[in-house]
């Protein structure tokens, strides 16, 4: 069998598996929550101290956490991984259009025109792409919604316990992850388990099959850890929304090389769009932040 062939053949075997949602952030919660207890068994980061307000604080985030998680890995299923990342670059779009609300910010009209590329991309890319489908990109709007509340509430709702570092939030955030996703794995998807996991077994083999999770649940944990270290560093959700849409960018090339997905001209021009709408937002963005600063400092001096 040819590369490509067995390219293929590896993506539908892991789209079986990830049609369960809720099976697969279950798994992803609890790789990250052993890794946490390995690194705090071992004194390799210092144990949270944290109190009920803190965990009742915690309960919303985790909530919109596993919300985005499961939606994703379902798109992730219907649609190309790389179409889903495409979608998954509108995230600013919701981002300022909900920090007005609850945070209280209302940016100008310059930050929301330099918005519009990004919408206008998306909508473009997914004019021909062959593996749209309403359920797929439904779900990926549903993720957007899910991790831009989660970075929302975690700015609002965290703010007062500065002393649990990035590394350990996401690790108490996975846990509380895995109370909710647990349940719901086992009521509405434990029927398809063991067919899903022996069609992969079979087909890919134990070995790497077990490999593929073992490395896919490390790199999940890494990569949501890093984003709360910088989230730390006192960050906007729009901001960070924008570093996870530049993300995308290396995403969605490696998908496309990885998985032989077909991409038509249209395609790459509407996800180059987009990504230069990152541009022009991080832009306006940072001139918004200038104008703030100066108007803080006639303030004070006035």
């Amino acid at each position: 069998m040819c590369m490509s062939g067995q390219v293929q053949q590896q993506a539908l075997l892991l789209s079986s598996i990830s049609q369960a949602g809720s099976y697969q952030s279950s798994y992803s919660s609890a790789a990250s929550g052993l890794f946490m207890i390995f690194l705090w068994a071992f004194k390799l980061q210092p144990v949270p101290k944290v109190d009920k307000g803190f965990l009742l604080a915690l309960l919303p985030v985790g909530f919109f956490h596993t919300v985005g998680h499961v939606a994703a890995c379902v798109s992730f299923s219907q649609m190309a991984v790389s179409f889903t990342h495409v979608i998954k670059a509108s995230e600013p779009v919701l981002s300022v259009a909900l920090s007005g609300p609850l945070l209280g910010i209302n940016y100008p009209l310059y930050v929301w025109l330099s918005l519009l590329p990004i919408v206008l991309g998306c909508s473009m890319s997914a004019m021909k792409e062959v593996s749209f489908v309403w359920a797929g990109f439904n779900n990926a709007m549903i993720s957007n919604l899910g991790m831009v509340l989660r970075n929302i509430y975690s700015k609002k709702s965290l703010n007062n316990y500065k002393e649990v570092d990035g590394i350990n939030l996401f690790g108490l955030i996975s846990m509380v992850s895995l109370l909710y996703c647990a349940p719901a794995a086992v009521v509405m998807e434990s029927s398809a388990w063991s067919a899903a996991w022996e069609a992969a077994v079979l087909k890919l083999g134990a070995l790497p099959f077990y490999q593929y999770l073992a490395w896919g649940g490390l790199f999940y944990h890494l990569y949501n850890q890093l984003s709360y270290m910088v989230l730390d560093l006192g960050i906007s959700p729009v901001t960070f929304s924008v570093g996870n849409t530049m993300k995308r960018v290396a995403v969605v090339v490696s998908a496309v090389m990885f998985f032989k997905n077909p991409v038509s001209a249209l395609n790459w021009a509407g996800s180059s769009l987009a990504i230069l709408g990152t541009y022009l937002y991080t832009v306006a963005m940072d001139r918004f932040s200038a104008e703030q600063k100066a108007a803080k400092a006639a303030k004070g001096s006035a």
